[in-house]
């Protein structure tokens, strides 16, 4: 019925939807070793040796450096309960990326010849985070190319605030941009004045006439590919920190490995803060249902490709940018496989969708504290915030009694990825590593000759 309309899910937009598909080789076909002398990173002393002297800090920064309490970092989104998403980011202390094509979500959004001069919704955007910000991780804005014609990172720069900027490749649910159908020739007119892509061309004289009678084809936005040369990227990265941006991150997809050993090297020729590399198996929203299915490398495979290429440019004596890993992770076990499988080179996992999980449950769950019609599952714990959220006497600790006044779908976030470090800290003492930087391949235990090819 709804025709070429159903490559694309029907139900996105308050749902989020990603890869169904079960890999022949994922992070499950490794245990993780443990160990029962010594202790590496901190003395061999009972009383200190303890999961609450792990060292789950980590940095990074080629010309400013950025500080995090936890080796994680909240993908690019800006759907769903965006506030307690970034707001729950700011007081766990780590990044957190606000996702492409912003100004789609801010009705009052102005453009004159081409470019953005009013974005109030960024305003917004901050003010979710801004408030719980205690100098620890970074607030990132993702630009893809729609957003860079548009002016969008100058505006966010110079107008707004930020200092970081994300350049768009690709993610692992989907390696190109979006198409979106447009009801009517009005608004594919519209769409075009505002510098979409649109098809067919609404201005055309033979497509309006068509439209007039009643034999157009659908009209449709599609979002510019990236087509970056060596050239043009450093040229854009200069422009960029001209116009303020202290920080650069690129996000990339599971794309062929000839691409993926271009994009680092990049990266490194540019002095780029961060790559996150994005493995399928992820996925929020618009993207193609067969190609959240069906296309990129798994992220296991990924980070391998990822690792051996990082590998590579060290032999070269090239300067690497830290990388970060992502692509379905939601676990503490498999946060640590992955950087234990990263061998030193991966800085941080990405946690999206879970993160996005926490805010939302969090907040339907404070709203219930506040109807007064909490559910039976959450009221043997208690009735009121105070009772409910665990790790609230944490977050107190480092803001003071008023974190109990905060909003509870961040509050939700906070106790989440702080379970993620919490589980973290436990399997790394259990190899008696207390530093994040001492994790390797060794702290991984192959299960199947495809998991042990993986470690060759």
């Amino acid at each position: 019925m709804l025709g070429a309309q159903t490559v694309y899910p029907i139900t996105t937009g308050e749902n989020q939807i990603a890869s169904e598909k079960n890999y022949p080789v994922d992070y499950s076909h490794f245990n993780i070793n443990g160990r029962v002398f010594g202790a590496q990173g901190i003395a061999e002393d009972m009383e200190q040796a303890t999961v609450f002297n792990m060292d789950l800090s980590t940095s990074y920064g080629t010309r400013n450096r950025i500080d995090m309490d936890l080796p994680l970092i909240l993908p690019a989104l800006i759907k769903l309960n965006w506030k307690d998403y970034f707001a729950g980011a700011a007081m766990a202390g780590v990044s957190c990326v606000i996702g492409e094509h912003a100004r789609n979500n801010d009705p009052e959004h102005v453009i004159k010849n081409g470019h953005v001069v009013d974005f109030p919704f960024l305003a917004s955007i901050r003010k979710s985070y801004e408030p719980y910000y205690r100098g620890k991780g970074q607030m990132i804005l993702q630009c893809n190319p729609d957003d860079d014609l548009l002016g969008v990172p100058q505006i966010a720069l110079q107008k707004y605030g930020f200092d970081a900027i994300e350049i768009k490749f690709g993610q692992s649910a989907k390696g190109v941009q979006p198409v979106i159908k447009v009801k009517d020739l009005e608004t594919a007119l519209e769409k075009k004045a505002l510098g979409n892509l649109v098809h067919p061309d609404p201005e055309d004289p033979a497509v309006q006439k068509a439209y007039e009678n009643g034999v157009c084809p659908n009209f449709y936005t599609y979002g510019r590919l990236p087509l970056w040369t060596e050239e043009k990227i450093s040229e854009h990265i200069e422009l960029l920190r001209s116009m303020g941006a202290k920080n650069i991150y690129f996000k990339m997809a599971g794309y062929d490995p000839v691409d993926l050993e271009r994009v680092l090297r990049m990266a490194s020729a540019n002095g780029v803060d961060m790559v996150t590399f994005d493995g399928a198996g992820g996925g929020s929203g618009c993207s193609p249902s067969k190609m959240m299915n069906e296309w990129s490398y798994p992220t296991i495979m990924l980070e391998n490709h990822v690792v051996r290429l990082a590998k590579k440019l060290r032999r070269e004596n090239l300067p690497l940018p830290a990388i970060t890993i992502t692509g379905g992770f939601a676990s503490e076990d498999q946060v640590f496989k992955a950087l234990a499988f990263g061998d030193g080179l991966v800085k941080s996992v990405g946690l999206c969708r879970a993160s996005m999980a926490a805010a939302m449950t969090g907040n339907r769950i404070g709203n219930e504290i506040k109807n007064g019609t909490v559910r039976p599952l959450f009221q043997k714990y208690g009735s009121t915030v105070e009772e409910i959220f665990g790790d609230l006497p944490d977050l107190c600790a480092i803001y003071g009694t008023e974190a109990r006044s905060y909003p509870t779908g961040a509050i939700g976030v906070f106790s989440y990825l702080r379970k993620i470090g919490f589980g973290i800290a436990h399997f790394s003492a259990l190899n008696r590593k207390f530093n994040l930087s001492l994790l390797d391949r060794n702290d991984l235990i192959p299960l199947t000759s495809d998991a042990q090819n993986l470690l060759k």
